[in-house]
C-alpha cells in the first residue's frame, strides 16, 4: 500500500539544511506545556535534545476550561486568554533554554502549537489558541504556528499532524509498525510494509477518565490506574458508548475532546465509572485496529494513557498484538508530541508538506504554519 509520503518531501526544493527547532505542545488534556528541542532538516531526526513539561497555572486552566467544546460564536472576548497561553509559553521556552544551557540565539525555529479549544473540521473549524507573533517579539525567534487551518481549509481533517515525524523515528524499526499516542484523544500512525502512511484520531483515551475523576472526586487523573484497577466494567453502559457513529466512518477522522457522550456511566460508582471508560478507550483502539489494512506487528504507545498500566492491560488484551511503551525503542513518549511540532516546524519553513491525503483526508499533500519573525 503506497501512499503520498514520498511525495511529502517533494512539493518543493528544500535546502536540507539542519536545523535546531524547538517544539511547544499542550495537547487536549490541558496538562500544561511540553517544550522539545530537535535537531532535523524536516527528514531525518540528527538529534533528540532537553525536554521539560510546565504546568498551567491553576488559573489558567480554569479560564480555559468553558472555552473547550463551543464552537467560537464572536461574543466571547478570548484575546486576555490568548495573552496568558502565549506569555505561558515564553516563559516555558526562557526557562527551558536556561535550565539546559540553551543559547536561545541559537535556535533557528520554535513551533507553537498554541491550546486546542475547539476542533470541528466538518464545518471547517479549528481552533488553538496563541499569538504567534506575540511570542515572536518575546523570544526573538522566529516562531510557525497556526498548524491546522491550511488542511482544514484544504478539506482535511486537520489531524492528526504528527505521523510524518512518527514515519521519521519508524524508519529503523520493521514494519508494520503502529505507533498510539493516548492524549486526551487517541491517535493512530500506522506504517505499512512499504513504507506507506495512515493515520486518524481512534477515539478517547484520557480526556473522559480525566474528566470523570476530576468531578467525582477532585483528582486531575486516575493515578495508575487505581480506580479503574478496583472497578468492574460496565458491559451494557460500554456497549452504549461503543454505539457512537465515528467508530463507523472510514480513515482519515479526527475529533474533538468533548465529542462523545459519557452518560451511559453517570449512575456508576467512581470505580465502575473509571474502569468503563478505560476499557471504552481501548476498545476504540480496537476497532481502528480492524480498519487498518493490515494490523500490525507491535503497537507503540505514546503520550501520558501509557503511565496508565490498567489501560495499557486493556489494550494488550484487546488488541492480542504486542503493546509497549515507547520507551521499548529509544523514544521519549513524553517529549513526542513536544517534539513533533519542532519537526513541522522546519518542514514548514521549508515548504514541505505537514499532512497527507492519508493522514488527514486533504487533497493532496499539503504544507502549513504561518510563519511570524521578530
Amino acid at each position: 500500500m503506497r501512499t503520498d509520503v514520498d511525495n511529502a518531501d517533494t512539493m518543493t526544493k528544500a535546502d536540507n539544511k539542519i536545523r535546531t527547532a524547538i517544539g511547544l505542545m499542550s495537547g487536549t488534556s490541558m496538562d500544561g506545556i511540553d517544550v522539545a528541542l530537535i535537531e532535523t532538516d524536516g527528514h531525518v531526526v540528527v538529534r533528540r535534545g532537553a525536554f521539560a513539561t510546565y504546568p498551567y497555572a491553576a488559573e489558567l486552566k480554569l479560564a480555559l476550561k468553558p472555552l473547550c467544546g463551543r464552537a467560537p460564536d464572536g461574543t466571547r472576548d478570548v484575546s486576555g486568554v490568548v495573552q496568558a497561553i502565549t506569555d505561558a509559553h515564553a516563559e516555558a521556552v526562557e526557562d527551558f533554554c536556561a535550565r539546559a544551557g540553551i543559547d536561545i540565539g541559537t535556535v533557528d525555529v520554535i513551533g507553537f502549537h498554541g491550546q486546542t479549544v475547539y476542533h470541528d473540521p466538518a464545518n471547517g473549524i479549528t481552533v488553538q489558541l496563541g499569538d504567534g507573533d506575540r511570542l515572536a517579539q518575546r523570544l526573538s525567534r522566529p516562531v510557525v504556528a497556526d498548524f491546522r487551518s491550511a488542511d482544514v481549509a484544504a478539506g482535511g481533517q486537520g489531524a492528526p499532524l504528527a505521523p510524518l515525524y512518527h514515519a521519521a523515528l519508524a524508519k529503523p524499526l520493521e514494519p508494520p509498525i503502529g505507533v498510539l499516542n493516548l492524549g486526551g484523544v487517541g491517535n493512530l500512525t500506522w506504517i505499512s510494509p512499504d513504507g506507506g502512511i495512515v493515520a486518524f484520531d481512534t477515539g478517547p483515551a484520557n480526556a473522559l477518565l480525566d474528566d470523570w475523576m476530576l468531578r467525582h472526586t477532585g483528582d486531575a487523573m486516575d493515578e495508575n490506574g487505581a480506580q479503574a484497577r478496583a472497578g468492574k466494567i460496565d458491559q451494557d453502559a460500554l456497549d452504549a458508548l461503543m454505539a457512537a457513529p465515528y467508530f463507523d466512518l472510514p480513515y482519515p477522522k479526527s475529533l474533538d475532546r468533548d465529542h462523545f457522550d459519557p452518560s451511559p456511566v453517570q449512575n456508576l460508582s467512581v470505580a465502575d465509572g473509571a474502569a468503563t471508560l478505560v476499557a471504552f478507550s481501548a476498545e476504540a483502539v480496537a476497532r481502528a485496529q480492524a480498519q487498518l489494512p493490515q494490523p500490525p506487528s507491535r503497537w507503540l504507545v505514546t503520550g501520558g494513557g501509557r503511565h496508565n498500566p490498567v489501560m495499557m492491560a486493556a489494550l494488550r488484551r484487546v488488541l492480542d498484538r504486542p503493546v509497549e511503551p515507547v520507551e521499548a525503542v529509544g523514544w521519549n513518549g513524553d517529549a513526542m508530541e513536544a517534539q513533533a511540532f519542532a519537526f513541522l516546524a522546519v518542514r514548514a519553513l521549508d515548504g514541505q508538506a505537514l499532512s497527507l491525503p492519508t493522514t488527514t483526508g486533504v487533497k493532496a499533500p499539503t504544507t502549513g504554519g504561518v510563519v511570524f519573525r521578530p
